[in-house]
């Protein structure tokens, strides 16, 4: 809010300053038929250009003197009106018509792609749609220097972003959005939640992002947060060729000596491992493991072809390194225009942060709190982005396109955790330093090939895609240890191993997940009216579609343990368990029955293989009543078959859910005039649990030292949603919006703390759940506000989003706050930003800020409280130059401010954080500087 007041007096002081100017003003209409020209360009000098807006005005502000003002417009003759005089202080009014220019067209066949990536087409596509949507054009992306599409979607009114990667839309969590990619579902890219990681998909292949949030036929039934759109580039018309490269530097990381790393393999740097990670081809697997001896088990323990490598070494971490090359390319195909667009992203970058981690025991009653351990991590991270766009499209003629999309992201992450501290609850005061050796691959492809038809009446459009999905995930070789001390001892640090196989001693943890997706999908429109009619954006509309997806997933999960024998046949020799971390582990110490056990302590639950199939059809009718009121309803029929087939200690569990889903929506428009309107929706959806949240599955995370399962009891919860906005669109380039929505849901799908021993968490349905908020956002251009070309130059956006929810967990509750907010949900969300963009000089900057409320991280009972996240302040700052021989420098800082991410129990449980509530997560990222040199050819 600090931010916006600064700005807001900025332009205060600059009127002040330039109130001796002039105004022109005027209306643009088409000579023949008398109506508005939208779009229109209108200039006096080369630096007073504007636009007619959506009634065909235009206004602007000139110094006094006499001036020749040209207007132009496509298939339009220019008109040129010379001697038009300005006055200070006065307004002069400058009506036109504009005509046909019939003969420069006469001939010739006009072929072209509706541009979709600026401000103006998406707000004029914002201000049409039949449906509550927010959005983001390539051209806002590319003035914040946003890497990837998590950090552009996060500047959307009531967005916000979680682990740099997943999106919560209206203080919802990740699990509530759908997310489609050019029409077609995305696959989850996790194991333990329902989301699709939008880091894999670099801004630079990106055309517009829209988050819909009220539902309609056309859109996934699945969601209640938003249904995400996002449309990757997909053709062009001239020739071109990009590269970049480009550097960062991380305060805290960059040049750090004290960056951990280990060994991996030789392909780590394009994303996966080579094999280094694997077990070998000839390791047996889980049940005959187990069916070996405890002699034979150890001869495969001291010839485990797998680096007995358990403590990072220290390091300098480099500057991170970003390559983009572009190549956009036409060619005529007998006759037809086939454009294809390719795009290579290469990314290597590196995080170091240290992190305090405390857990304490329940406030006594005379207020002191127990400590159970503390620690601080130094945790390195470096992150391998590998990504390629291959777009096609073919156009037949001027009522058939085909289109081929394809899409490969590939992402290795190398991490290491150097964990120090001392633990309170062993018995006596221990200092600990544990290790976590970490690395992730994910490799994520999906495909579509669509066809949009058109009869030459252009009253029936017939669109249609297939489909395909891929993802894989591997997480190889994740070594874990824990070592000790008895606190103040200045002896050596002893390994700790157990008799038992745990998930959290030393052990190798291998995981492999893949996941495929078949899709088809097809949707007719009938205009009622023909398309070349004077009022066709009015005429009925019918659409009626179907959506089809059969989706497969098998997920493996195995630990082999280093354990102490305490009794079976012998004992492991005191002399190994003293041996340094570096030495313990070694062949020769793989012995039975007087060295260590090499055990398997894979369960039954290690594994789940599930399916799911999604068939869907709707219809829907849009039409315009009394010339003021749009209507859009209708109905969507989803019948949903899922299967899940997992097992634990006590048995086999099978989830086989066949059930039909009728969802009505309504969305009526009223248009006060052509700049405002107010939008009211209800619809229903649904919100299906993941295939993870189904499966008996347990999994230790070493960072958050907690466990996660699955509860094969989860049912579909259901929703109702109801929206009301205003919107007001002073011009092309601008809009205002406020607006309010209301959502109700029975059974909602909750995170629950187990009872037991260590944390331990599942997935339970509530009883049902409200969520309330309200919206507001402003696009400003300062093009009539100034007759100073620096003022002229500037743009302001601002969304900001208050959000209330509460969940009752009815008879789940116990020991839980029976009535609380919603996990995830943030209460208040601003976002601002200031943009420059000067043309004939080429620079640009922008400056953006983004807020949200404290909000709830972990849900706790009555022996460990609710953890709750704190707000942070984030300011961005980008400066660009672009060069007429084609070169640009970009240069920006991320979290120049460099705030402390802060994570506080509520210790004494009164629903509030403050000064005697204890921190259980705190660290910073570092303030981020990037310097990027991009050409055009």
């Amino acid at each position: 809010m600090r931010s916006f007041l600064l700005t807001l007096s900025f332009i205060c002081t600059a009127l002040a300053g330039f109130a001796q100017t002039g105004t022109l003003t005027g209306k643009v209409k088409d000579k023949k038929t008398g109506e508005a020209i939208i779009g229109a360009t209108v200039s006096a000098t080369a630096s007073n250009v504007a636009a007619t807006d959506l009634e065909g005005n235009y206004s602007l502000s000139l110094a006094p003197g006499t001036y020749k003002v040209t207007i132009t417009y496509v298939s339009y003759k220019p008109l040129t009106l010379e001697g038009v005089t300005i006055e200070a202080g006065k307004t002069t009014n400058l009506n036109s018509s504009l005509e046909d220019d019939a003969h420069s067209l006469g001939e010739v066949t006009v072929v072209a792609e509706r541009q979709v990536n600026n401000d103006i087409s998406l707000i004029k596509d914002i201000k049409q749609s039949n449906i509550v949507v927010s959005g983001m054009s390539n051209e806002q992306i590319v003035k914040a220097q946003d890497r990837d599409a998590a950090e552009a979607v996060r500047r959307i009114p009531g967005v916000t972003i979680q682990d740099n990667r997943f999106i919560i839309v209206r203080g919802l969590s990740e699990r509530y959005n759908s997310v489609m990619l050019n029409n077609v579902l995305t696959p989850s890219s996790e194991v333990d939640v329902r989301a699709f990681s939008f880091d894999v998909l670099p801004t630079s292949v990106i055309d517009r992002i829209l988050i819909y949030k009220s539902p309609a036929p056309e859109l996934p039934g699945d969601f209640a947060g938003g249904a995400i759109k996002v449309t990757t580039r997909n053709a062009v018309t001239e020739n071109s060729a990009t590269f970049s490269i480009g550097t960062g530097y991380r305060t805290g990381t960059t040049f750090n000596n004290n960056y951990y790393s280990y060994k991996g393999s030789k392909t780590d740097f394009l994303g996966f491992d080579s094999g280094t990670r694997q077990l070998p081809g000839n390791f047996p697997s889980t049940t005959r493991f187990q069916n070996l001896s405890y002699a034979e088990r150890a001869q495969f323990g001291q010839n485990l072809d797998l680096p007995n490598t358990w403590k990072p070494e220290k390091a300098t971490a480099s500057p991170d390194l970003r390559l983009n090359f572009g190549l956009n390319r036409v060619f005529d195909v007998a006759g037809n225009r086939l454009s294809s667009i390719t795009a290579l992203t290469y990314s290597n970058s590196h995080l170091r942060q240290n992190t305090f981690r405390s857990d304490y025991q329940q406030q006594q009653a005379d207020g002191k709190v127990d400590t159970n351990w503390n620690y601080t991590d130094q945790l390195s991270g470096n992150t391998i982005r590998v990504g390629l766009l291959q777009n096609f499209s073919l156009r037949l003629n001027e009522n058939n396109k085909i289109e081929f999309r394809n899409l490969f992201n590939q992402i290795g992450i190398s991490q290491t955790t150097v964990r120090q501290g001392f633990n309170y609850e062993t018995g006596g005061v221990k200092e600990e330093q544990n290790y976590a050796l970490r690395y992730e691959s994910r490799s994520i492809y999906t495909g579509q090939l669509q066809g949009t038809h058109s009869t030459p009446d252009q009253k029936n459009t017939f669109t249609w895609s297939a489909g395909y999905n891929f993802i894989n995930r591997q997480e190889p070789d994740l070594r874990r240890v824990r070592t000790q001390r008895d606190a103040g001892s200045e002896g050596p640090f002893r390994v700790q191993v157990s008799t038992l196989s745990t998930p959290y001693d030393a052990a190798r943890f291998f995981s492999d997940l893949n996941e495929s997706a078949y899709i088809a999908e097809g949707q007719w429109q009938h205009l009622f009216n023909a398309a070349d009619s004077a009022d066709v954006e009015n005429a009925p509309k019918l659409n009626i579609g179907f959506y089809a997806e059969r989706k497969d997933r098998d997920f493996n999960a195995r630990t082999l343990n280093y354990k102490r024998n305490a009794g079976i046949g012998g004992r492991t020799d005191e002399n190994i368990l003293n041996l340094p971390l570096d030495q313990i582990f070694a062949p020769q110490n793989i012995s039975f029955p007087n060295g260590l056990i090499f055990d398997e302590g894979t369960t039954i639950a290690d594994k789940y293989d599930a399916s799911n199939t999604l068939g869907a059809a709707y219809a829907g009718i849009a039409k315009k009543f009394l010339d003021k009121v749009n209507f859009y309803g209708g109905v969507r029929a989803e019948y949903n078959w899922r299967q899940v087939t997992t097992a634990d200690q006590s048995g086999t569990y099978e989830v086989d859910e066949k059930k039909l889903y009728l969802l009505p929506s309504v969305n009526v428009a009223y248009n006060f005039s052509l700049r405002s309107l107010l939008r009211v929706a209800y619809g229903m959806t649904v919100n299906r649990p993941e295939f993870r949240e189904q499966a008996r599955f347990s999994f230790y995370d070493f960072n958050e030292n907690a466990s996660v399962r699955g509860n094969n009891e989860l049912k579909t919860a259901t929703i109702h949603n109801v929206d009301m906005r205003y919107e007001f669109y002073p011009s092309s380039a601008e809009l205002l919006s406020l607006g309010v929505f209301y959502k109700r849901f029975i059974n909602p799908i909750e995170t629950k703390l187990e009872a037991g021993t260590g944390t331990n968490y599942t997935f339970v349905n509530g009883k049902y759940a409200t969520s309330i908020g309200i919206e507001a956002e402003a696009r400003k251009s300062f093009r009539e506000l100034s007759g100073s070309k620096f003022i002229q130059n500037h743009s302001l956006v601002l969304n900001a989003s208050l959000i209330h929810s509460r969940v009752n967990l009815g008879d789940q509750a116990s020991g839980e706050a029976q009535d609380r907010p919603m996990m995830g949900q943030s209460p208040y969300i601003v976002n601002t930003g200031l943009y420059y963009q000067d043309e004939e000089t080429g620079w640009q900057y922008s400056i953006m800020y983004n807020v949200l409320g404290t909000r709830v991280y972990r849900v706790g009972d009555e022996q460990n409280p609710t953890i709750y996240e704190l707000p942070r302040h984030v300011v961005d700052v980008t400066l660009t130059k672009n060069f007429k021989n084609r070169m640009q420098v970009k240069a920006g800082v991320t979290d120049l401010f460099n705030q402390k991410f802060r994570f506080k129990e509520d210790t004494n449980q009164d629903g509030e954080i403050g000064s005697s509530d204890l921190p259980i997560y705190l660290f910073n990222r570092g303030m981020y500087s990037t310097i990027t040199l991009g050409y055009t050819f």
